[in-house]
């Protein structure tokens, strides 16, 4: 195509085209006659006022699309914009165009056919369709020929905007409230998926994010680029814009490849579980510390995703100590991360000498150490509130308790320890976090006793218990004696609940329930009694 063909095109027919119509005689005949001369598609996108906004040529199959980000997506479900490209064949539109129509959510969609002598010969129209009990995603029109195409096209799109909007109100109460597809692609059994994804769905929950579907692969191979395959992927992005999906969430970690790759075909959200967390920790951490680690957590994982994915992050930073060869956005925004990585780890390690003062004052004061370790939500600061009669925050959601806790406890005999509560543990939980939250933990490695708090009632109660045993090794504590706690007794009937106790070798209790708390307290008397029996005997030795 001639540049100046191509400018006459994309220049002289601005603003030619009414907001009324999907396209005008003269644009629609110029675009065929050059189509039919260089024997090429073209394609154009037009605003909903009416300009040319873009001119893009394919070859005789097909037009590649141009970059989309200047007409982003928003709260609304059309891009705003319509796409018509020209068919040399007269050809209907294909799989690949509805595709395109579907996922980029174009206002419209339309292929002009060329006739055997270059002149506009049959539309062919889709459009994206809201919600419906059909769960059809786009509508193709019957063909006509241009010339009697009748279409008031800007009260159509009116129309279709405001049923989008009504639908989407009736849905969703919370306007606020992000919305979520989950999805997990593993090669694992999918009893083992669904656990995964519950717990996926409980973490969405407590992020305040509102979960509209779940898609669950269980593959052989897991592709390596896009976990599920380009074309599933497509299909299921697809379905999450077309009910109102923010995100997509995906129960594996994701590696920076991978992210991007994803990224590439949607511009919805794409997190994984790692970052879900991160937020949660985000939005729980109160205390310094806390908000220390979870900073530090978060940078570190996203340094290495950090991607030239903007065109703004390629230019050069000017100004005194910017000139010369300069230093690209990218590299500016790595070397910040670095440098603020290293100012975190620093204060950590100021927090970490102010924890062994406070430790060596607890030592000097000789008050034994127990600490609650345990799943996330098992109740350990609810336990710790009714042992202490203190007032901790305390909810039915995972990772409540991000900021360690010390009270003192009485016990039975009147001896007084220090009950420390500490952050949940949860599967799949990243190295990178727990090197994170290592200070918060360290609190673990003087403890006298560890009480493993556990959800009796929880059905995937082995599992958790695996779990925080996995983790007690990964942080060297299994020297440490541990007593099972079997909270939320009062869930299970009493024959379940003996049971399991039996198995467990676990004393079954209610936090909510006082009166079954002092066989607890006598146990971690005996317990404490019985390690300084042994530590006195191993001085003596």
């Amino acid at each position: 195509m001639k540049p100046d063909q191509l400018h006459r095109l994309g220049k002289t027919y601005r603003r030619r085209v009414s907001a009324h119509e999907v396209l005008s005689a003269e644009l629609a005949a110029y675009l065929t006659g050059l189509s039919h001369e260089i024997k090429r598609q073209i394609g154009v996108l037009i605003s909903r006022g009416g300009v040319v906004e873009d001119v893009f040529v394919g070859d005789e199959r097909g037009v590649v699309i141009p970059d989309l980000s200047r007409y982003r997506l928003g709260r609304t479900a059309l891009r705003g914009v319509r796409m018509v490209h020209t068919h040399l064949r007269n050809e209907a539109l294909n799989q690949d165009d509805l595709t395109d129509l579907a996922l980029l959510r174009f206002d419209l969609i339309a292929a002009l056919g060329v006739d055997a002598g270059g002149r506009p010969g049959t539309m062919y129209l889709a459009h994206v369709l809201p919600p419906n009990p059909d769960n059809r995603v786009y509508e193709v029109w019957a063909p006509t020929s241009f010339h009697a195409l009748d279409l008031h096209l800007s009260t159509f799109l009116h129309s279709l905007d405001e049923e989008f909007s009504r639908l989407r109100s009736n849905h969703h109460v919370n306007q606020d409230a992000d919305r979520a597809i989950l999805i997990s692609v593993s090669e694992k059994h999918r009893v083992v998926q669904e656990e995964s994804v519950t717990e996926l769905r409980e973490l969405a929950a407590s992020d305040g994010i509102v979960v509209l579907d779940t898609v669950i692969q269980r593959l052989q191979t897991v592709h390596p680029k896009y976990l599920l395959g380009q074309g599933k992927l497509k299909d299921v992005v697809i379905s999450a814009l077309h009910r109102g999906a923010d995100f997509l969430i995906f129960d594996q970690n994701l590696t920076p490849g991978q992210t991007k790759a994803i990224s590439e075909i949607t511009e919805m959200k794409v997190i994984d579980r790692t970052q879900l967390i991160l937020d949660i920790f985000s939005r729980r951490a109160h205390s310094r510390e806390g908000k220390l680690q979870v900073e530090l957590a978060q940078l570190r994982y996203t340094l290495p995703r950090l991607a030239d994915r903007s065109t703004a992050l390629s230019r050069l930073t000017g100004g005194i100590g910017g000139r010369g060869p300069g230093e690209t956005k990218l590299e500016l925004d790595r070397r910040r991360i670095r440098d603020r990585i290293a100012l975190l780890e620093r204060q950590q390690k100021t927090l970490v000498k102010q924890r062994h003062q406070q430790r060596a004052l607890r030592t000097r004061h000789n008050y034994p150490v127990v600490a609650l370790v345990g799943y996330t939500n098992a109740g350990k600061s609810t336990l710790l509130n009714a042992l202490t009669h203190n007032h901790c925050e305390t909810s039915n959601q995972v990772f409540t308790t991000l900021d360690t806790a010390s009270r003192r406890l009485r016990l039975l005999t009147g001896k007084e320890v220090v009950l420390t509560d500490t952050v949940g543990f949860i599967q799949k939980l990243p190295k990178g976090l727990m090197g994170a939250f290592q200070t918060t933990l360290d609190e673990l490695n003087d403890a006298d006793l560890l009480l493993h708090v556990c959800d009796l009632s929880s059905p995937t109660l082995d599992d958790q218990l695996r779990v925080v045993s996995s983790v007690l090794s990964e942080l060297s504590l299994t020297h440490i004696p541990r007593l099972l706690v079997l909270n939320k007794s009062d869930r299970v009937d009493s024959t379940q609940r003996d049971a399991l106790a039996y198995r467990l070798s676990g004393i079954a209790i209610s936090a909510l329930n006082t009166a079954s708390l002092p066989p607890l307290l006598e146990a971690i008397d005996n317990h404490l009694q019985t390690c300084a029996v042994d530590a006195l005997a191993l001085q003596n030795t």
